[in-house]
């Protein structure tokens, strides 16, 4: 009787590169930038009514949290405008890609049974390689 067990391997999923897809890549990238436009604009208007607050009330503290206020709104921007310039990276990055490449797109996780004399490294090795969403390829040992 042969010994059979079942694993999990990680399976790459790569894209091939097509007008379609880098629409959608372009479409999801200005969609994120969009909602971190609205999100610091939000931040402002929080902070600025945090400080008119604390103006309301007048206590001796009050230049001090508007201070801490003002610094905790501007890391939280910096960082937001950090994570917009990455995005807009990567949208020029998915512009100047050639069609017909193959992107690495995400990563998942399969199931697998291996039995004794099996190739491990063999059954490690897959990818699924995708155009325009359907499978087009599965590359390595089910």
């Amino acid at each position: 009787m042969t010994s059979k067990l079942t694993l999990k391997r990680p399976v790459n999923v790569k894209v091939i590169v097509t007008p379609a897809w880098q629409d959608e890549a372009q479409k999801q990238l200005q969609a994120q930038i969009a909602q971190i436009d609205q999100q610091m604009i939000q931040l402002d208007q929080q902070g600025q009514s945090a400080i008119a607050e604390i103006r309301k009330q007048g206590s001796l503290q009050a230049p001090q949290q508007i201070e801490n206020i003002q610094g905790q709104v501007n890391q939280k921007k910096s960082e937001m405008l950090q994570q917009k310039n990455q995005f807009l990276q990567q949208m020029q990055q998915v512009q100047l890609l050639e069609l017909g490449q193959e992107v690495f797109q995400a990563q998942m996780e399969s199931f697998f049974q291996v039995q004794e004399g099996d190739n491990l490294v063999e059954k490690l090795n897959i990818e699924i390689i995708l155009r325009d969403g359907i499978i087009e390829e599965i590359r390595g040992k089910i």
